[in-house]
């Protein structure tokens, strides 16, 4: 073998061979003991009963500190863990092959990376805010540390708490020392212990201390997470030797015609990039035959409805009915949701039982209460119409339920809103009216009176560009015992009287509002959020951490909000 082909092999091997994988473990304990959600059994240095619902922190500023002392920075791995999503594993790659004494991360991130724009992100990064639900967006920067759940005093009803650590005086590094043998993979565990968080050098109360923390200067509660929290995180063993994990195979596009035009998908420059379906790819002409296919009442066994029956566009493809009505004038039991914004939601319907919407799309269709047509009787129509438009969609002529899906998927995916007063007055093309503005603060502004935050506290849920945070959430409606909302799918009792949470975007155009249509006007709505919410052990910590009067918006705070929530209106649906 020729020398330079040796030493191309030896750089390769250099490049390949040599570098190793640090895998990082988290176990959430409380006192030493594994951590429930959701178990109102852990107790505080004040007695107080407490359960966690939401933990959820962002690491970064990775470094491992060399034998002669040196720290070899890692400035581009940055890891979200979240409990509720058991996503509490990381991997930090491409570390030099060798020996080091020591590991050091950061609780939070550093200040560029706080303050950096979010719409740059992929889809599956661990800062994009559609995937972490943990970036305040108009406020700026992200949560570094939310840790939500229940509390109950002595004698007390349950209660709600809400602490979110941020900004950037409360990053915290956290410096371990040890064995850290990377001449081949390696492994990390570490504790994270809740107990050791809230009753540490600096004991929290709830009651006495404050049931939320939005990390203003000055506030002792952050101060106290931040002192306590170096000794929360526990480094407990090191292991070498771990197998590399296989990566899955790229995914290939499904029944891709040899003739095609891809859709140009568009969006606000402030949205996070969405997780598209890469077995899906938009096409003009798979849309096309999508929208073709939401109209058609070849759907229903009747003859009467389509899909656009239920979902209008006048009403940001919402039903303006309480409850949507099926054939034969069959009433449902739900509120159509409105159907815009799609890409970034990875679950469907009320309750989240469709897990994408190609399936989603097909499951009206054989409901009793809405079409209650069968698939192939639905395959059978549309093969005396459609069969062309098939061909273009798709590789082939041919008609299959899974096809339909596809098709509907790829028209959904492309209804998209983010063209509304808001949006301008954001990009200063537009100017809030006085009410709008104080509409706006008050949306965005914590419910915190012990720090003189008197807000609305509506972003908690309804956060971010999207206006909604995707996830499920009890909101203190009285319940029907007959729907249990997320329960249904879960049968898990966490999930109790849980609905997924609308975005707030057109929300002027898509009354009656709630899963079951109960409210006919936004004044309804703020009104149940002001006073009127019923208490539940599932019921959002963000709501629960409320006084049991209510938060009491004056008169004008109430209009003001109504205001601003009118600003989010697209305009083209009013054409």
């Amino acid at each position: 073998m020729h020398l330079s082909r040796l030493l191309a092999v030896a750089l390769l091997c250099a490049t390949t061979a040599f570098s190793s994988t640090l895998h990082l473990a988290v176990n959430l304990t409380a006192g030493g003991e594994t951590l429930l959600l959701d178990s109102l059994r852990y107790s505080n240095a004040a007695g107080e009963t407490w359960s966690i619902t939401r933990c959820s922190f962002l690491l970064s500023g990775f470094a491992l500190q060399k034998m002669d002392g040196n720290w070899m920075e890692m400035p581009d791995q940055i890891a979200w863990l979240d409990a509720e999503r058991r996503r509490l594993d990381t991997a930090l790659t491409k570390i030099p092959a060798g020996k080091y004494q020591a590991l050091r991360f950061h609780l939070g991130l550093d200040p560029a990376a706080n303050a950096a724009p979010t719409a740059q992100y992929a889809p599956d990064h661990p800062l994009n805010p559609n995937l972490n639900g943990l970036h305040w967006s108009w406020q700026g920067g992200y949560i570094f540390l939310a840790l939500e759940g229940s509390y109950r005093a002595a004698g007390q009803p349950p209660g709600g708490f809400s602490y979110h650590l941020a900004r950037d005086p409360n990053r915290t590094a956290l410096t371990y020392t040890g064995d850290f043998d990377l001449t081949a993979d390696a492994a990390a565990a570490f504790t994270f212990d809740i107990h050791a968080l809230l009753s540490g050098a600096r004991p929290l109360s709830f009651a006495g201390d404050g049931l939320s923390t939005h990390s203003h200067e000055g506030d002792p509660v952050v101060a106290a997470l931040k002192i306590n929290l170096p000794a929360a995180f526990t480094l407990q063993q090191i292991s070498s030797s771990i197998p590399t994990i296989a990566r899955p195979s790229p995914v290939k596009p499904l029944y891709l015609p040899a003739k095609h035009t891809a859709y140009r998908f568009t969006m606000s420059s402030y949205f996070p990039i969405p997780p598209l379906p890469r077995d899906n790819p938009l096409l003009e002409e798979r849309v096309a035959l999508g929208r073709r296919l939401f109209n058609d009442t070849a759907f229903s066994r009747d003859g009467t409805l389509s899909c656009a029956s239920c979902h209008t566009e006048a009403n940001a493809f919402t039903d303006a009915r309480r409850f949507s009505i099926g054939v034969e004038d069959r009433v449902g039991t739900r509120n159509g949701m409105p159907l815009f914004n799609l890409a970034w939601k990875t679950s469907f319907f009320w309750d989240g039982r469709a897990p994408s919407l190609r399936a989603q799309a097909l499951m009206p269709v054989q409901d009793h209460l809405e079409m209650d047509e069968k698939l192939e009787n639905v395959v059978a129509k549309l093969e005396k119409t459609s069969k062309a438009e098939f061909a273009r969609a798709f590789d082939s002529d041919a008609i299959t339920p899974e096809r339909i899906g596809l098709a509907l998927e790829n028209y959904l995916l492309t209804l998209t809103s983010y063209d509304s007063k808001f949006d301008r007055a954001m990009q200063g093309k537009d100017k809030f009216t006085p009410a709008e503005q104080r509409g706006f603060e008050l949306f965005m502004t914590e419910y915190e009176p012990r720090m003189g935050q008197r807000g609305a506290d509506c972003f908690h849920c309804h956060g971010g560009p999207l206006f909604t945070d995707h996830q499920f959430h009890n909101n203190g409606l009285s319940p029907v015992e007959s729907d249990t909302g997320r329960h249904r799918v879960t049968q898990n009792d966490r999930d109790l009287y849980k609905f997924s949470t609308p975005s707030l975007r057109n929300i002027a155009l898509t009354a009656p509002y709630m899963h079951d249509g109960r409210f006919q006007t936004l004044e309804e709505v703020i009104a149940h959020y002001d006073h009127n919410l019923r208490r539940s052990d599932t019921l959002d910590p963000n709501l629960a951490k409320h006084p049991a009067t209510g938060i009491r918006l004056s008169a004008d705070d109430k209009a003001a909000l109504v205001a601003f929530l009118k600003t989010l209106t697209d305009e083209k649906y009013t054409k």
